[in-house]
């Protein structure tokens, strides 16, 4: 790889807890990640455009709320239309299992429940991006 992973973090929709996106940031850039926070109340919008200006390898994203059943499946249809294939969606939060397999079925990465170690999260990436990284 010639360059750091690019990971963008993101919070979408009204979930206001972004703690453990923090704590995911600081764990993914002691990584040797590069990694840029979106910041609180994102759309899937604006955090696929957001992906697209950093040219970033991977989106995360943080939901406690509830929402992922919408939020996941907006944010793989905005990919999808961008034509981007090369990007992994992936995230943590609060998810029922059943609710990550069928998420899992459309496409998103790998989920990370709430005390998920740190090292599994960054592997997963360095991981998933050696594999798919175009060159």
């Amino acid at each position: 790889m010639n360059r750091p992973i690019r990971v963008l973090v993101a919070k979408v929709g009204l979930d206001g807890h972004d703690r453990g996106a923090k704590v995911i940031a600081t764990a993914l850039r002691d990584a040797g990640m590069e990694v840029i926070y979106t910041g609180l109340r994102q759309t899937p919008e604006m955090v696929v455009q957001a992906a697209l200006q950093e040219d970033v390898d991977v989106i995360g994203v943080s939901i406690l709320s509830g929402a992922h059943n919408t939020v996941f499946p907006r944010l793989m249809d905005l990919l999808k239309k961008e034509s981007i294939n090369d990007i992994l969606l992936t995230g943590g939060g609060i998810i029922p299992d059943e609710d990550m397999q069928e998420l899992s079925k459309i496409g998103v990465g790998k989920l990370f429940p709430p005390g998920s170690p740190m090292h599994q999260i960054a592997d997963y990436i360095k991981e998933w991006v050696s594999t798919h990284r175009k060159a």
